[in-house]
């Protein structure tokens, strides 16, 4: 069984409505287990008897299109991957960071060729990035909103489909109050300092 995290691109924005609940059930349809949802961004936390990173991704992907007619890329991350992107921020080192400008974004591959040089002219007013496997981490200090290191942008430049999540919503996903029950790779372990709630499928 792998406890994993499946990180939804680009829904309930721009029209693309997906309810969480919904998601839900048509997922434990799936076979998943320990099914549980973090806001509406699209970011479900999940035990399932499948390992593979790529079928499980495959399997929601067709899930959402089949029930809900939503063509939605899914990246999945197990436990021990959230982990180590977690421990391997770079800009934690930096005490002069303010956490709350800090941002992941999730590549569905590893990024070929420079890929520094492909993104730096996209970094303007301070910001700061910088490339580990198959994540970017982001310090926009004006906000992400304001960045041209838009998911968008990402996907043109390095050929990849990409997704963001702000460093609380990461550490919230490895949250450490959730950890020993929920995370069975990660138990005793402090993961996180951040606390917050899931939504539980009401059928689990």
């Amino acid at each position: 069984m792998a406890t994993c995290v499946a990180l939804l691109r680009g829904v309930n924005v721009g029209g693309k409505t997906l309810k969480m609940e919904a998601l839900r059930t048509g997922l434990e349809e799936l076979g998943f287990a320990d099914i549980r949802t973090y806001v509406q961004s699209g970011n479900v936390v999940f035990v399932s008897p499948e390992t593979s990173a790529a079928r499980l991704s495959k399997k929601i992907e067709d899930r959402i299109l089949d029930e809900f007619g939503l063509a939605v890329s899914v990246l999945v991350k197990t436990a021990k991957e959230m982990k180590q992107i977690v421990k391997e921020n770079p800009f934690l080192k930096d005490k002069a960071i303010d956490e709350s400008k800090l941002h992941v974004t999730f590549l569905s591959d590893i990024p070929k060729g420079p890929t520094v040089e492909k993104l730096k002219a996209l970094a303007t007013n301070g910001e700061r990035f910088q490339t580990v496997g198959s994540q970017i981490y982001l310090y926009c200090p004006n906000g992400y909103g304001r960045t041209k290191l838009s998911n968008n942008a990402i996907e043109k430049k390095l050929s990849v489909v990409a997704t963001t999540r702000n460093w609380r919503t990461v550490n919230t996903l490895l949250g450490s109050d959730v950890g020993k029950h929920f995370w069975p790779a990660l138990k005793g372990e402090k993961a996180c300092t951040f606390r917050f709630s899931f939504v539980r499928s009401s059928r689990s």
